[in-house]
């Protein structure tokens, strides 16, 4: 049997992200369902009043579709990872296990971009230049894939970027969590996490097993039957 798979996509990105993990997901026979985060429907939403809440709202209804008795493997890439941690504050009962593609939790209080000016309404998508000096590596796509990229990326709300988490409920700390490294090594993350790094210290209260997959930050397109499989052996765990 299976597991229900949650997918929510990081970015500038919607469900279409996550279309050929998905795809050899449910080949595995899981039931993998890609999200599409509020404000990135397309390039004419309106993204003025989106909220990380909304963006915390739509991951909890996803893990809560489901049977009552069914629990779901949430899968988060890049920035919304902040966002599925969230959402496993809000429904801890409800996920099974957390796997983070590149991408971990934030504390409580800590946000994605602080430093956003309030009257930024959205964050569009950079040029490559800019995107890899800030540590986004694009190892592993050819021009096909940045191309496609860049003709689907939709601007990213400021709101749920700038807004600081509010986390309550200790019983996240006790669900599984899984941190698939592409960009970075494992043994970088584990580091970091027994230091204090802001990036990475909530990783030291968790259940966490590492996988390394190294390749750039968008391993669902570079390495994409290596990424399925990973997260096929997290649900699996």
């Amino acid at each position: 049997m299976g597991s229900r798979i949650v997918l929510v996509p990081g970015f500038w990105l919607g469900g279409w992200a996550w279309e050929a993990v998905a795809d050899e997901l449910e080949r595995r026979s899981h039931r993998a369902t890609a999200l599409t985060l509020p404000g990135l429907e397309s390039p004419g939403t309106d993204r003025s009043s989106i909220t990380l809440g909304d963006h915390v709202d739509a991951v909890v209804r996803a893990v809560g579709a489901g049977d009552d008795e069914e629990r779901t493997v949430l899968v988060a890439h890049s920035g919304a990872g902040p966002v599925a941690y969230a959402a496993s504050d809000r429904a801890p009962e409800r996920i099974d296990r957390l796997v983070y593609v590149d991408s971990g939790p934030l504390p409580d209080g800590a946000a994605v971009r602080p430093d956003l000016d309030p009257a930024v309404v959205e964050l569009p998508l950079p040029g490559w230049a800019q995107l890899e000096a800030e540590g986004s590596s694009l190892a592993g796509l050819d021009e096909a894939a940045l191309q496609r990229f860049r003709s689907r990326a939709v601007p990213h709300p400021a709101g749920p970027a700038r807004q600081p988490l509010a986390l309550h409920d200790d019983r996240r700390y006790e669900v599984p969590t899984t941190v698939i490294c592409s960009s970075f090594p494992a043994a970088t993350i584990r580091e970091l996490a027994a230091e204090g790094h802001p990036v990475a210290s909530e990783l030291s209260r968790l259940p966490v097993e590492y996988v390394d997959l190294p390749t750039g930050h968008w391993p669902m397109w570079s390495r994409t039957l290596d990424l399925a499989r990973a997260i096929d052996a997290a649900a699996r765990a």
